[in-house]
């Protein structure tokens, strides 16, 4: 396991599929951020929920998905549900 799974959220399955979407550093998944992350790895795995996309915001922040504060929690539920295929 490399340097994306010691962030919070972030488990093996999930490094591979940043990994995947070309983002192999932490600073790599800030500067594309959550949403960007979450679109790259929705197109290869139609399976990729809200909850992910909390992941990868929460892995950004440094905080665990429900720790998010209440009004990011809703910008991605609006996000991801005008995305979701």
């Amino acid at each position: 396991m490399g340097e994306l799974s010691k962030l919070p959220n972030i488990g093996k399955i999930v490094e591979q599929q940043l990994m995947q979407a070309g983002i192999q550093t932490y600073d790599e998944l800030k500067e594309v951020g959550a949403k960007e992350a979450w679109l790259r790895i929705q197109s290869f795995d139609p399976s990729a929920c809200i909850n992910r996309l909390m992941a990868l915001e929460g892995a950004i922040e440094g905080m665990k998905k429900n720790l998010l504060p209440d009004e990011v929690k809703e910008d991605l539920k609006a996000f991801y549900q005008e995305k979701k295929k």
